[in-house]
């Protein structure tokens, strides 16, 4: 399989999320000021900035557990500003949500967290067992099944939380600082599944983190399946992650880039550079 093969644009023009001169304020503080982007279908957009800065305030609001004071929401081409509670659930099916620290419940086991929602839908316990299973096969955890969110590291806990997210087969995703606190190679780990649900599933997906390796490692490389049904992660090069991975910067609620990764490390905005630096 090509770079070019393993992204389809498959001829859904419609975004998979868009913000349309959004506004937010509480009070007297400004937290979005006519804030405008789009996530296309299959892409991910890495949302980046230092804290305070509207990050997490976007996931909030493509979840709908806030309304923006102006402009509109859309998620799957539907606008979200008249929606009451009925219509938000029905559009939160679609969604799935990684927390910063899993947000695991720590009375139920990996494997009834994992089957929260499908339990309360009362799916058929036959049907639960075979998609938990395949979620924690997705991220390599199947062997913790029976253990308790006690037993387990931060990054495995985090894995979990994304197995959770799956359930359901969402077409978007939204993680919100999912490797914060991680050592490197566990947050590598965790941008590996990210990869491999932008390049093998096509999921959409927002990525909110303030840490640049996270942008380094979903811009840089792309996963394929070989003939054996092994997942691989190659370098980029040229092509692919120009397609479906773009960066957005967020500061005192005002977006002051959105576009590639390289374009972000060649930008000569101050705030920019000493993000960059980490400073």
């Amino acid at each position: 399989m090509t770079p070019e093969s393993s992204y389809n644009l498959n001829g859904n023009s419609t975004p998979a999320i868009e913000f349309r001169d959004v506004y937010l304020a509480f009070d007297d503080q400004v937290i979005l000021e006519g804030v405008n982007f789009s996530v296309k279908r299959g892409e991910t957009k890495l949302v980046l900035g230092g804290s305070g800065t509207g990050k997490s305030t976007v996931i909030k609001l493509i979840l709908g557990l806030l309304r923006p004071d102006a402009g509109s929401v859309i998620v799957d081409g539907e606008d979200l500003s008249d929606f009451d509670d009925e219509d938000l659930r029905r559009i939160r099916k679609k969604i799935g949500m990684v927390f910063q620290e899993g947000a695991l419940f720590d009375s139920l086991s990996v494997y009834e967290n994992v089957a929260y929602r499908l339990t309360e839908e009362k799916v058929p316990a036959d049907e639960i067992e075979h998609e938990v299973r395949r979620m924690l096969q997705f991220v390599d955890l199947e062997d913790a099944i029976d253990k308790m969110p006690a037993e387990l590291s931060g990054g495995m806990r985090r894995r979990v939380g994304i197995a959770r997210a799956l359930v359901g087969n969402p077409s978007i995703v939204l993680f919100d600082e999912p490797t914060a606190g991680l050592d490197p190679p566990t947050a590598r780990t965790i941008c590996e599944l990210a990869i491999k649900l932008r390049d093998l599933e096509e999921v959409s997906s927002i990525f909110v983190t303030h840490e640049m390796n996270n942008l380094e490692y979903l811009s840089s490389e792309y996963a394929i399946v070989d003939n054996n049904g092994n997942v691989h992660f190659e370098e980029d090069g040229e092509f692919l992650c120009m397609l479906n991975t773009g960066a957005l910067m967020l500061k005192d609620g005002e977006i002051i880039f959105d576009g590639s990764d390289r374009a972000l490390l060649a930008a000569d905005d101050p705030y920019i550079r000493r993000f960059i630096r980490g400073k």
